[in-house]
């Protein structure tokens, strides 16, 4: 080896990027896909292209250097499958796999429901600790019939109206302003499990408080400290559903959150029917009846397997290979998993970088590709407060009784609002991953926009006809049928899935306290506003702001199902002005000619396309021979960007002058030769996980 090349000093792995298309002279497709910029609307694999030498060896090391020796062959086999998802049948030579493991590859697709049971006793015991918010939620419904009597604020003042809408939003106050936010920290010090023990202790103690409290004051403090626990539980469990699924099922298993709300949410109704007419002490009952669901979650978190995901952010790999291969049926699905995800994050590392909890914050809203996902968490959280879910979960019995009914009626009347809303959450286990999110809201959002039109109108009949409390009741109803599996299941499924790993907890932290402290205005305002324009105008409000979340909707979210976490930096790298660009000039005018015209022949252009592994398109060769720091282009926010010699700019040169060219090749070369030596496993800031070091070369 010449002196020259010798003299090479290694760099950190993330100035350098060589695959196959460096090394067979085709065009780097991959290199353009910038996880901030993506106006093409790729989405690509970020193993792709990796000729296979290079990736076996960067394997072997990034195998040796995690201490996964003792899988080193497994890891090979792995890495190639996570290269080509769909061409594992094909694989020739060593890495080849053996009958067993292309079985388990192929059942993975054609029996996408086969999991392990730890994976469905993982996702059904962080979904039980959805049922005590509903179960809260209704046990406030029943409770406001009498316990503001009780503590003397049962008038109907300015003062006794808007103190009992804050003790009924103190959860979501407490959820909004502390809970959400204490979510990052406990996550990066205690992981998903701890945190959700932790939130699971407060949820189990809070209700029995409230029950046992002996004025207003120290019940809203006692609804307070439930909501902390509300909210770092509400910002960590759908995260800890998320990163455990595969991509083929995610949405179906994550959504099991709105199931067991809509379930928690039918028990309380059930418990205020139980307890209703035992006397004065009814509504301590039904308050604290809310810890019972928290007693599993806290003794069956304890056996469920930590994130793989959070493992390999704090760098322990095999403790990450450990989890995976408790959640995944065969040792190949967890071997590629754990390489597709680790690539993935290298290149999430390289385009955000390492933050405090105040920089991911703040990054939130200036980081391109992760401000598109906090912009779209945001629409669909703040959807589920302006549908008007959250007015008939609180005050149904309330609304009932205003339509002219007794108290008893009234809470039976819930308890069928709770039974509707628990029995259609079930089909969006089959449609959130088949219809997709985005899909099943642009369908049931004007469907709640008439039903809750119609219920409002219901209120004009007469109250001596029997028709009115029916009417009324039966439109409510409707609503929660479409309700429960749209915008029931979606905001918290989506909201788990759309940020990158490093902003994971402090971006479902800000959805869910945009969520909840919404709810807390909307719980806190609605008295004065039924008292004010009555069902009819609070009903007509909520049905225009359902036609404001549907345009929301329309032109801000994209579209997440059948993609894994990692593909969707790609999918929130396309900007916004396109985004919003394409739906308004191509899919409504295909909307309008294929559903008003029934052109059935109208074809709608996708937006995304997906790149295939031997896809090196048609433009000239290009080598990236480094990267730096530049201003993205549509928000002056740094981002990671990248300098390309092309063919055509090299054979310019050479025509200039003989000797420029040949440095150029010269520089490329040992570009190159040090790639191989030291570039093993991708674009990233590549650090040892137990200290600062770079990696031994």
């Amino acid at each position: 080896m010449s002196k020259e090349v010798e003299e090479i000093q290694p760099r950190k792995t993330s100035e350098y990027r060589y695959d196959a298309f460096t090394e067979k002279g085709h065009h780097d497709a991959k290199a353009h896909v910038n996880i901030n910029r993506n106006p093409s609307a790729k989405i690509s694999n970020p193993l792709a292209g990796i000729p296979l030498e290079h990736l076996l060896d960067q394997v072997a090391v990034f195998s040796e250097w995690h201490g996964l020796t003792d899988y080193t062959a497994l890891m090979r086999k792995g890495a190639v499958v996570a290269q080509d998802p769909t061409g594992f049948e094909d694989i020739k030579g060593p890495e080849a796999l053996d009958a067993e493991e292309i079985d388990a590859l192929r059942r993975e697709t054609a029996h996408k429901w086969e999991v392990p049971w730890l994976l469905y006793l993982t996702v059904i015991t962080c979904s039980i600790g959805a049922a005590v918010q509903g179960w809260d939620q209704e046990g406030s419904n029943g409770a406001n019939l009498s316990f503001p009597a009780q503590f003397g604020i049962g008038g109907n003042s300015d003062h006794d109206v808007l103190l009992v809408g804050l003790i009924n939003s103190a959860p979501y106050i407490g959820s909004s302003l502390i809970g959400c936010w204490l979510s990052d920290p406990l996550n990066n010090f205690f992981g998903r499990r701890g945190t959700i023990f932790i939130s699971a202790v407060f949820c189990l103690l809070t209700p029995i408080g409230g029950a046992l409290t002996q004025n207003w004051q120290q019940f809203l403090i006692s609804r307070l400290l439930l909501g902390v626990g509300i909210g770092i539980k509400a910002s960590t469990v759908p995260i800890f559903a998320a990163e455990n699924s595969p991509a083929s099922i995610r949405g179906a298993l994550v959504m099991t959150w709105q199931l067991w709300t809509a379930f928690g949410i039918f028990l309380g109704c059930s418990a205020n029917l139980a307890v209703g007419q035992v006397g004065s002490i009814s509504w301590r009952l039904q308050v604290g009846s809310a810890f019972i669901p928290a007693v599993p979650l806290v003794l069956l978190i304890l056996f469920c397997p930590e994130s793989p995901r959070w493992y390999i952010k704090k760098g322990r790999y095999r403790d990450a290979m450990m989890s995976l291969l408790r959640l995944r049926n065969h040792p190949i699905q967890a071997a590629r998993d754990l390489y597709a995800i680790h690539a993935q994050v290298e290149i999430e590392v390289n385009a955000v970088g390492k933050s405090t909890y105040v920089e991911r914050l703040v990054q939130l809203f200036t980081i391109p590709r992760v401000r598109r996902a906090t912009l779209a968490s945001f629409v669909v959280m703040i959807g589920q407060q302006m549908c008007g879910i959250n007015i008939i979960a609180f005050y149904s019995s309330t609304v009932f009784k205003e339509a002219g009914t007794s108290d008893f009626n009234a809470l039976l009347a819930s308890w069928g609002f709770g039974l509707v809303n628990f029995l259609f959450a079930w089909p969006a286990i089959w449609t959130i991953d088949s219809f997709g999110r985005r899909s099943l809201l642009l369908f049931t959002f004007p469907n709640m926009a008439w039903s809750l039109l119609a219920a409002g109108l219901c209120t004009l009949i007469p109250k001596t006809s029997q028709l009115h409390v029916g009417l009324v009741a039966l439109f409510v109803y409707l609503f929660a049928v479409f309700y429960s599996p749209g915008e029931g299941p979606v905001p918290f499924t989506y909201s788990a899935e759309v940020f990158p790993l490093s902003h994971r907890e402090v971006g479902m932290s800000w959805a869910v306290a945009t969520c909840l402290f919404w709810a807390a205005v909307l719980s806190i305002t609605f008295p004065k506003i039924l008292a004010a324009a009555g069902v009819l105008g609070a009903f007509c409000l909520y049905a225009g702001f359902n036609v404001m979340a549907f345009i929301m909707i329309f032109l801000w979210m994209p579209e997440t199902k059948q993609r894994t976490l990692e593909e969707l930096d790609y999918v929130f790298a396309v900007p916004t002005s396109v985004f919003v660009k394409y739906n308004s000039t191509k899919v409504l005018p295909w909307w309008f000619k294929r559903y008003i015209l029934s052109q059935r022949d109208a074809v709608l252009e996708p937006l995304y396309h997906f790149s295939r592994p031997d896809d090196t398109g048609s433009h000239p060769p290009s080598i990236v021979v480094e990267d730096h720091l530049g201003a993205a282009s549509d928000t002056g926010a740094t981002a990671g960007t990248k300098e390309f010699a092309t063919a055509s700019e090299m054979e310019s040169s050479a025509t200039a002058t003989g000797a420029d060219a040949i440095t150029i090749f010269s520089q490329l070369e040992r570009e190159a030769a040090a790639l191989r030596r030291y570039s093993w496993h991708g674009s990233g800031a590549h650090k040892h996980p137990a200290g600062d070091e770079g990696y031994p070369t």
